[in-house]
């Protein structure tokens, strides 16, 4: 059997490179892929305490995760596609299409 501490530490690193790239980044795809590191690393963590706890509830959650976070990067990406259409151009600073 692991120790939880492992994984937990792994998780841990996986979510703070997450949200650095999202605080740090401009470039739209580049926020997209850091939110996905961060929602791995959730999926990490879920699956770390299934198998310490003996459960599959944090496994099946995990599934539902990466379930949604296929939507979201797919629907990202389209959004950011057609930013980059009418923009030329995904650094996310520049974007102020929602502006009055």
């Amino acid at each position: 059997m692991i120790h939880l501490a492992y994984p937990l530490l792994l998780s841990a690193m996986l979510f703070s490179a997450g949200v650095y790239g999202v605080l740090a980044r401009r470039n739209a795809i580049l926020v997209l892929m850091s939110v996905e590191l961060m929602l791995n690393a959730v999926n990490v963590n879920l699956v770390a305490f299934s198998q310490y706890l003996h459960q599959l509830t944090g496994q099946i959650f995990a599934l539902f995760v990466i379930t949604v976070a296929a939507a979201e990067i797919g629907i990202g990406l389209a959004i950011v596609i057609l930013i980059y259409r009418n923009r030329e151009s995904v650094d996310v600073d520049k974007i102020d299409l929602l502006k009055w």
